[in-house]
């Protein structure tokens, strides 16, 4: 493939497409629940279903080899498909509970979160796993940092944060979180240095110093978070919650203040901010007679 075509691939898979997956039944449009969709932002259009997945859970898209990962939790495997036209290209099976996907462009690897504690390393242009990160307990949220070649971690049976060596693949450090539970969501602030949880148990957003786990802030949130992201043009926190809010937070030194509480829809938990884009996506789920749908926002100046 010619440097410009794939520029354009890349383009459309990471800037003007969102995976939506549905991990319980929902009502209306869509009755296969197995299934990934691929949207069209720009154009406001369902472009393609890809079915026969197992509890789909995490995507990732790798330019390299132009093919999508997707993580199912029902079967433990990971799928490959064609960034082409999507066509099954290839399959690794983890055994168990495949999870959050994130792919390290630097490297050309594909890290899964999966399993009883692990995070599994793929190579994209094999198609197969080729190294094994252990971990105390399932990891959920993860991010990898590239100002200071870590991994960090979310293990929230272990009440607990871990920061993992991108090179040697090992625990440099575990930061317990003994005050509260159920730290799924988390994102990085590469600029300042800092790693941004949020907990279920209490509804909070804390703040880390990613070299020494110091906390540095924490602030009250919306409840049954699932994702967040920063707005680096901004300054901006964006959280997603399942209760059918997004709270938006400025970060002014190392203070966090609360700018808005959006609306939106109950159990519109998961979300993708594009910051190619500008834009912040929401899967929202199917309500009564109305379809599941992707809600976009446009952040303020």
């Amino acid at each position: 493939m010619d440097e410009m075509k794939m520029m354009r691939r890349t383009t459309r898979l990471l800037i003007i497409a969102i995976a939506i997956w549905y991990s319980a039944p929902v009502q209306g449009a869509e009755d296969d629940t197995n299934s990934v969709g691929v949207v069209d932002l720009a154009a406001g259009k369902l472009l393609r279903r890809i079915g026969g997945l197992k509890e789909p859970q995490g995507v990732g898209y790798v330019p390299s080899v132009d093919a999508l990962y997707a993580a199912s939790r029902g079967d433990g495997s990971v799928r490959v498909f064609s960034g082409d036209d999507y066509a099954a290209a290839g399959r690794i099976d983890l055994g168990d509970d495949a999870d959050n996907v994130r792919v390290d462009l630097a490297t050309n690897t594909v890290f899964v979160g999966y399993g009883a504690g692990a995070l599994a390393a793929i190579d994209p242009k094999t198609g197969k796993k080729t190294d094994d990160i252990r971990l105390a307990a399932h990891p959920e949220g993860f991010q990898l940092s590239a100002s200071t070649n870590r991994i960090f971690v979310n293990v929230p049976e272990r009440r607990a944060i871990v920061a993992i060596d991108r090179a040697s693949g090992q625990q440099q450090a575990s930061w317990p979180t003994p005050n509260a539970r159920d730290n799924f969501p988390m994102t990085l602030d590469e600029a300042n240095r800092r790693v941004i949880v949020v907990f279920r148990n209490p509804a909070r957003l804390d703040v880390f110093a990613m070299t020494s786990g110091e906390k540095i802030a924490e602030q009250n949130t919306c409840g049954d978070s699932d994702d967040v992201f920063m707005d680096a043009k901004r300054n901006r926190v964006y959280v997603s919650c399942g209760d059918g809010s997004i709270d938006v937070f400025a970060v002014e030194g190392t203070s966090y203040r609360r700018l808005g509480r959006l609306s939106t829809v109950r159990g519109a938990r998961t979300s993708l901010f594009i910051p190619a884009m500008d834009r912040l996506a929401v899967a929202v789920r199917a309500n009564g007679r109305e379809p599941a749908a992707i809600w976009v926002y446009r952040p303020r100046p």
